[in-house]
C-alpha cells in the first residue's frame, strides 16, 4: 500500500483570551474558536501502532492553549500567524492552516475569520 498523508483536524476548540485594539477589547478575554489542520507524512511506524511515530496533536494542542489564553493580541492576523507556527513546528509537517473565528466582532454577524496557512517548500 502506497503511503501519503496523514490529516489532523482540530475543530472548534473554543478559548478566551484578549484580541483587539479597542479599550473595551483589552479589558476583558474574548471568544476565539480555532480550527487547524495538520498534513504530515504516514509512515510505518504509525500503521503498525507505534506512538511514538505519529505526530503529537495533544502537545501541539496544549501549546495552543498555554500561547492563546495567555496571550495579548491587538490583530486578528498575529494571533492566527503565531497559532500557524505552532502547527507547523514539527520537522515532519508538510503543510498546515489555521482559521480563527472571533465570535460578535460585527454587530449584524455571527464572526469574523482569518485563515493563514503553510506549505512546506
Amino acid at each position: 500500500m502506497p503511503f501519503s498523508n496523514a490529516i489532523i483536524k482540530i475543530t472548534n476548540l473554543r478559548l478566551r483570551t484578549f484580541i483587539g485594539f479597542n479599550p473595551e477589547e483589552r479589558e476583558k478575554k474574548q471568544d476565539v474558536v480555532i480550527n487547524a489542520e495538520i498534513h504530515y507524512p504516514v509512515n510505518r511506524g504509525c500503521l503498525t501502532d507505534q506512538v511514538d511515530a505519529a505526530l503529537d496533536y495533544k502537545g501541539i494542542t496544549k501549546q495552543i492553549i498555554a500561547h492563546v489564553e495567555d496571550g495579548q493580541f491587538l490583530l486578528l492576523e498575529k494571533l492566527v500567524s503565531d497559532v500557524l507556527n505552532i502547527c507547523a513546528e514539527p520537522d515532519v509537517v508538510t503543510h498546515a492552516q489555521v482559521r480563527i473565528d472571533k465570535p460578535h466582532a460585527l454587530r449584524f454577524a455571527d464572526s469574523v475569520s482569518l485563515t493563514l496557512h503553510y506549505d512546506k517548500c
